[in-house]
């Protein structure tokens, strides 16, 4: 089990940048492929992005709609999974949080084993 902590939401004009920071506690921290995920009021819960586990190379995973706009990246060193947002939407808006789980197709299908609280992101137009 690993507990997470999510941090680095805001409110940001559209076309801006945010860093979304996801913290982990737990040893086994670099044995978990990881997520993030996001819901908007009245919205279903959507699938991110997602990275591997183990070390380099790490495999990242992203929604059509923010492939070349997000990256997900990650310091097991530092037990912290990262998704920098630039060329923001109001699309966008959402709770993010971040999950872990066993394999990123696990993930993938919403089957993941922690998730945190999440941090507002609001994109104003």
């Amino acid at each position: 089990q690993v507990q997470l902590v999510e941090s680095g939401g805001g409110l940001v004009q559209a076309g801006g940048s945010l860093r979304l920071s996801c913290a982990a506690s737990g040893r086994t921290f670099s044995a978990y492929d990881m997520g993030w995920f996001r819901q908007a009021p009245g919205k279903e819960r959507e699938f991110v992005a997602a990275i591997t586990s183990g070390g380099s190379p790490y495999y990242t995973y992203y929604t059509d709609s923010v492939k070349g706009r997000f990256t997900i990246s990650r310091d097991n060193a530092k037990n912290a999974v990262y998704l920098q947002m630039n060329s923001l939407k109001p699309e966008d808006t959402a709770l993010y949080f971040c999950a872990a789980g066993p394999s990123v197709a696990n993930i993938r299908r919403y089957n993941y084993s922690d998730r945190g609280q999440g941090t507002q992101v609001t994109v104003s137009s």
